[in-house]
Parts: C-alpha cells; sequence; structure tokens
C-alpha cells in the first residue's frame, strides 16, 4: 500500500529545505503557437524570476527552488507531498526543484503511482460527468468543453496521468486561481500557479512516473 509514510517520515526525509542554489481535456480549439506565446506572456510576470516573482502573494515556502535530494531517487519522476503540499521533480546530481501546489478536496484526492503519458499546452478542459452532478451550477455550462486561455481550468500547461493505458482524468497542471496554491481546492487534480508549471512542463518528459501520496498524516498506534 502506498502510503506518505513510505514516502517519507518527515517532509526532509527525501528533500532538504536548504537551497542548493538558484480532469478531462479535449484537443485545443482554434488555438495555436501564437496564442500560446500570447497567453504564455500573459500569465508570466514581466522580469519573471521562478525563485523570487510573487504577485501572486504566496506564501514564500510555496515559491520554487532547488533542493537536495536522497540518493536513489529516480531522475524525472514527481514526488506529491500532499500534506506539505510541495510537488518535488527529482534531478540529476541529487537535486529536485520543489514547487507549491494545491490539491483536491477531502474525498477527491487519489493518492497513487502514475505515468505521464501526455504533455499540453494550453488545452481545453472539459468537466467529467462526475462533476457535472456533483456541481451542476459551476460546471454543466462546460459539459461541451472550455476552450484554451488564461481563464480555462487547466490553464497554461497539463501534464496528463495515467495507469497503463488507462486515463485517470487526474492532471497537474496551472490554474487561474494561483491564491488556491497550499489548500485543498480542487475536484482531484494538482494545481500549479500558471508560470510555475510552464518552468516545470519543459523539465519533464512523457514516460515519467508521478508518484501521489496521501494528505493524511499517519501515526503509528501505541499500546
Amino acid at each position: 500500500m502506498l502510503t506518505r509514510r513510505h514516502f517519507i517520515q518527515t517532509s526532509t526525509a527525501l528533500f532538504s529545505a536548504t537551497a542548493l542554489g538558484t480532469v478531462a481535456a479535449t484537443p485545443a480549439m482554434a488555438a495555436g503557437k501564437a496564442d500560446w506565446e500570447s497567453w504564455d506572456a500573459q500569465v508570466t510576470p514581466a522580469g519573471f524570476d521562478l525563485e523570487t516573482t510573487n504577485p501572486w502573494g504566496l506564501h514564500t515556502r510555496f515559491l520554487p527552488r532547488r533542493v537536495e535530494a536522497k540518493s536513489g531517487l529516480t531522475p524525472g519522476d514527481i514526488h506529491v507531498d500532499a500534506v506539505a503540499r510541495y510537488l518535488y521533480l527529482v534531478e540529476e546530481g541529487g537535486t529536485a526543484m520543489r514547487y507549491g501546489v494545491a490539491i483536491g478536496r477531502d474525498g477527491l484526492y487519489t493518492p497513487g503511482t502514475y505515468t505521464i503519458k501526455r504533455k499540453a499546452k494550453w488545452p481545453t478542459w472539459t468537466p467529467t460527468a462526475n462533476m457535472i452532478k456533483r456541481e451542476p451550477e459551476i460546471y454543466a455550462q462546460y459539459a461541451n468543453g472550455m476552450e484554451p486561455g488564461p481563464r480555462n481550468a487547466l490553464g497554461s500547461r497539463a501534464l496528463y496521468l495515467y495507469v497503463g493505458n488507462r486515463d485517470t482524468y487526474l492532471r497537474i497542471h496551472g490554474t487561474p486561481y494561483p491564491r488556491s496554491i497550499g489548500t485543498r481546492a480542487s475536484s482531484g487534480c494538482v494545481r500549479m500557479v500558471m508560470a510555475h508549471v510552464i518552468d516545470l512542463y519543459e523539465r519533464v518528459d512523457t514516460g515519467s512516473v508521478a508518484h501521489l501520496y496521501p494528505a493524511e498524516h499517519y501515526v503509528t498506534a501505541t499500546s
């Protein structure tokens, strides 16, 4: 059974906090490279620095930074610590990039081990049937899909999580609601600031593994 304890005894067991340096979707609706570049510019602040730029008012711990990774982790793999609300991308040389994230609301976050089978820039988005049934007042209007752009629910980039060849409809994606970072806010996906997921997207290859760990703290029972 995959548990957070399997991943980490504390939030520093695999990754040191000491910096070492610097949902469903459909094919894009009539959006192309020029649109992507324009939208990228809209969601990327002027003079953007990955580790310091913060017009979103995030807690500073959720800003991306390079941290030390425990030996033995596979470069290219993603690890999501759902308790601390961090996503780690393991790098060569014993480091990892750490980003702040939001995760699914209670009952909607699904821990597990997934493969990233697809990546997309500025994807369209279609809510699942369960989402529409659960909250029709929010999602029914998008039953035929939501066109890409800065207000799209998947934001600037999306990584699609699969189990085998089955699309789980779980994504790691950008969000038009950056103030949700650090919370449980989504319908199951892992959300990131759009400018941050643009950076992550360029570092991740299809075929990479994403480990999503439980959001609950596990306590060892004592007699």
